[in-house]
């Protein structure tokens, strides 16, 4: 048996005991309050630094083994890279903040919490399905803070001018939707779209708009076979007649086909935040965190959120989610006091908060469950029904999906042979 520090030893005492009434009370991991005990500790993340700043000034006026504990926020198109030169280096940050998509990509970057210490029962019934990506072979991989749910935003001025008192509830009202908000110019150029649905390049989220599509359909992108093994999915035959994956895909590429009556974009118009931004667009599909941007990017935008419309008739109700985990660096110098860190900002109290300033929900449960209002609500609704699937490298898959969508639009494969070569793309990367 491997030798334990006596931080471990500590944690598994703790959370053994906390599984006896099946409660995790993360601020308990270690005797609370008492010494800064931890040092400093950097974290490192993709989110805003006030947000953290403000909820970690707090919460060390109630546990000063917080006080020491300092966020860096860094640009997200370049965060995977500066990391892993840092890290590599000996330079990085002591915790970072991965994104569940990454969790394969960067477990090896990762000191992953021992399944003795945090069980995958007690993971699952404390944070969200989205979480799960999290849950490693050999542990978690990161202490869950917040989760960003797909909703979808609606332009109420669009809508109504078309007819339309309120957004879709179900996929099968787009097509109605289009023929009547659509116009063209003279020329049969788009001036004012639908749905950004059909392309790759210009719609943004592409790739999660059609996992969520092909997860709503009852198909998978990947999955763990009884061994653990993780297997591509994409060509598995799991709705019935018709292929689940060929069918979203047949969905979202008819609203970018000119010859379909629901013909709504193309690769030419501008991308599909800022065309909804500018309000040209009458239905985006984005992430809630993006509300504030596009408040800010138009104040005078009549808009509002919507859930995530669902196939009518099915017994599944689902969207998807980014959902934000503290891991522990494998480059730390002190990984003892980084998870302690970790597990004290797992807190419901400290989640609350962080919940709050992110304006974003919770990914515990328990903070979940508790009275909301406004947007708040519909947001936390849609993080307790997001799934996730386990990306096993996101830029990779970025160009694998691109491939797929793009191979229909263009006309240079048939729905059935883009997705069996993205299949076999997949299966490559797995095998890697």
């Amino acid at each position: 048996m491997m030798n334990l520090s006596v931080f471990q030893v500590i944690v598994l005492a703790v959370f053994a005991a906390l599984a006896i009434s099946g409660i995790l009370i993360f601020a308990l991991v270690v005797s609370g309050g008492g010494g800064n005990q931890v040092g400093p500790v950097t974290i490192w993340g993709t989110l805003p630094p006030e947000a953290f700043a403000v909820v970690l000034r707090q919460a060390s006026e109630k546990d000063n083994r917080l006080s020491q504990v300092s966020y860096v926020q860094k640009d997200p198109a370049q965060y995977e890279g500066l990391l892993t030169e840092a890290l590599a280096s000996g330079v990085g940050p002591d915790i970072f903040l991965l994104r569940q998509d990454y969790s394969i990509d960067n477990a090896g970057k990762v000191v992953p919490i021992p399944y003795e210490f945090l069980s995958r029962s007690q993971f699952k019934d404390t944070f969200v399905e989205a979480s799960e990506p999290y849950l490693a072979e050999n542990g978690v991989l990161g202490i869950p803070l917040a989760v960003d749910p797909m909703i979808l935003y609606w332009n109420r001025d669009m809508l109504s001018a078309g007819g339309f008192a309120k957004p879709p509830q179900y996929w099968e009202e787009l097509p109605d939707i289009a023929k009547k908000i659509v116009k063209k110019d003279d020329s049969g150029k788009i001036l004012k779209a639908a749905i950004s649905f059909g392309e790759y390049e210009n719609v943004s989220h592409a790739k999660d708009i059609v996992a969520l599509l092909t997860l709503q359909a009852g198909g998978s992108i990947t999955q763990r076979d009884s061994s653990g093994r993780l297997l591509p999915t994409l060509s598995a035959r799991t709705a019935g007649p018709q292929q689940a994956t060929e069918s979203a895909l047949r969905f979202y590429t008819e609203f970018a086909d000119p010859s379909k009556i629901n013909y709504s974009w193309n690769r030419s118009l501008r991308n599909s935040l800022t065309a909804f931004a500018g309000g040209d667009l009458a239905l985006y599909l984005g992430y809630a965190s993006e509300a504030t941007v596009i408040a800010r990017t138009n104040p005078n935008l009549n808009f509002a959120v919507a859930p995530v419309p669902q196939i009518k008739g099915s017994d599944r109700t689902l969207s998807v989610a980014r959902v934000y985990a503290l891991a522990v660096s494998r480059a730390s110098k002190k990984p003892d006091g980084a998870m302690i860190v970790a597990l004290l900002m797992g807190d419901p109290d400290v989640a609350r908060a962080l919940s709050t300033a992110l304006g974003v929900p919770s990914t515990r449960r328990d903070v979940l469950s508790e009275k909301g209002e406004d947007e708040n609500v519909l947001f936390k609704r849609e993080a307790l029904i997001a799934r996730s699937w386990i990306d096993p490298d996101p830029e990779e898959t970025n160009e694998i999906f691109r491939a797929m969508i793009e191979g229909i639009t263009s006309g240079s494969a048939r729905p059935a042979e883009a997705i069996g070569r993205a299949n076999q793309q997949l299966a490559q990367i797995l095998e890697q």
